[in-house]
């Protein structure tokens, strides 16, 4: 089980599913991000991404300069001291 990422649910067996509207789809990417008028330079909030999202979404957060890094779901690792996204 994944912890600490959007969309899972430690009470349900599903995967997390992907951050875009209406979209139902088991994620496979986590896009990092943080809006600087808001977030100190460390903060990292997440989305999650199913393939077919996954570029519609990072650039989404890239043309506004938010995007930090997009990784694989299996290979994201949670924060020891986790914030809420």
């Amino acid at each position: 089980m994944i912890l600490n990422v959007p969309g899972s649910d430690p009470s349900s067996p599903s995967s997390p599913i992907c951050s875009a509207k209406a979209c139902r789809a088991d994620a496979v990417w986590v896009l990092a991000w943080n809006n600087p008028k808001l977030h100190t330079p460390e903060r990292r909030k997440t989305w999650l991404a199913c393939e077919e999202h996954r570029e519609h979404l990072s650039q989404f957060l890239g043309v506004r300069g938010f995007l930090k890094d997009v990784v694989l779901l299996e290979d994201w690792e949670s924060p020891e001291s986790p914030e809420p996204s």
